[in-house]
């Protein structure tokens, strides 16, 4: 029998949330007060490059000591943490199943719907599922004899053991294994009500243009809708600063952030990425439309490491012709007295999916 991962289901607080990503690890804890969120403790310490490849952890040591280092600069006591394993590596797929079956019933439902889906063998994947809410009908007992939509998601067990081994080696517990997409999905919800013409039937492409890939996640009425990865990120201009200037990877990093470079950086490296990554935004959106019944979005919400690069939404809003703004899940929360508010501001477009997994602290 597959082991069944949690990978939806909901966990008891304190969560700090902990984003492993191509070039950093994220940790962040948040409390909540009545309806009031409140940013406690927050860190990113960066990675070697190629620890993790293509969202894969390739050295685990590594990994888990810049994981001992975040949690040791954000000063959490907490011992339970929230992670997320790529989209790209879990397959996911609705199938319906009777009505009111008993959780042992539905379990083995599952797993024989899994076997027609997942192209590996049930036991080298970990496996979890969760019912979907459907609307309410007025004849009760034509609803009872409804099909129930179940959502299952498989991710290869291998993939899993790496994550949770990273956090376990820095002395936490893995006690939530959610899906990237669905972390950004919660904190594109804090989002959303502060956006321009917030509505429900608004359709937003959120690109997350982190150091080696860009993920569109399109959110129609607050709910994904699409999902797809590029091969495009900031490691493209950092190996550029790289190369056009003679300094080591590191240092390429360390000036990209910091500034420094000369004169010439803005106009013939920086501008160039900038039109790269709009000419990027507009092939996503155009495999979007392509691949789905939607010919045109409301807005593009930019995520990430390369949206914190000055001016980045309006050179990306004149090109693409649609508007665009910078994530900030945290514009509405209060923040406690050791969070320098500027640094916070500066780092949250990067923290979409660390805040989302942190949210799930605070699951019914």
């Amino acid at each position: 029998m597959p082991k069944i991962t949690e990978l939806f289901k909901k966990k008891r607080p304190p969560l700090i949330g902990i984003d492993i990503s191509a070039s950093s690890v994220k940790i962040l804890e948040l409390s909540k007060n009545a309806n009031t969120y409140r940013v406690e403790r927050y860190a990113v310490e960066p990675l070697p490059q190629n620890a993790v490849v293509e969202h894969a952890i390739t050295e685990i040591d590594q990994v888990a000591e810049a994981v001992q280092r975040a949690v040791k600069r954000s000063g959490t006591k907490s011992k339970h943490a929230a992670i997320a394993v790529a989209g790209a590596h879990v397959i996911t797929k609705t199938v319906k199943v009777p009505a009111g079956m008993g959780e042992a019933e539905l379990l083995a439902q599952v797993e024989m719907e899994a076997d027609h889906y997942i192209p590996y063998p049930l036991d080298e994947v970990n496996l979890d599922w969760q019912l979907i809410d459907t609307p309410k009908s007025d004849d009760d007992e034509v609803k009872e004899e409804e099909d129930q939509p179940v959502l299952m998601a498989a991710c290869r067990k291998e993939i899993v053991d790496d994550y949770v081994a990273v956090v376990e080696t820095a002395g936490l517990k893995a006690s939530v294994v959610d899906i990237e997409t669905y972390a950004m999905e919660n904190a594109y919800a804090l989002i959303s009500h502060h956006m321009p013409g917030a509505g429900m039937e608004k359709t937003v492409a959120v690109m997350d243009i982190g150091s080696t890939a860009t993920n569109i996640n399109v959110m129609h009425s607050n709910q994904s809708v699409y999902t797809r990865d590029h091969t495009f990120g900031g490691r493209q201009l950092t190996e550029e600063i790289q190369r056009r200037y003679g300094l080591s990877y590191e240092e390429a990093g360390l000036a990209k952030k910091q500034g420094g470079l000369p004169d010439n950086y803005q106009t013939d490296v920086l501008r160039p990425f900038m039109e790269a990554l709009c000419q990027e935004v507009m092939r996503a959106l155009q495999f979007f439309y392509s691949s789905s019944t939607f010919n045109s979005v409301d807005q593009v919400l930019l995520a990430g490491g390369c949206s914190q690069i000055p001016g980045i939404d309006e050179l990306v809003a004149a090109r693409v012709g649609v508007p665009a703004m910078v994530a900030n899940p945290f514009t509405s929360m209060s923040l406690a007295s050791r969070i320098k508010p500027q640094v916070l501001s500066n780092d949250a477009p990067s923290l979409m999916i660390t805040c989302g997994l942190a949210l799930r602290s605070f699951d019914e």
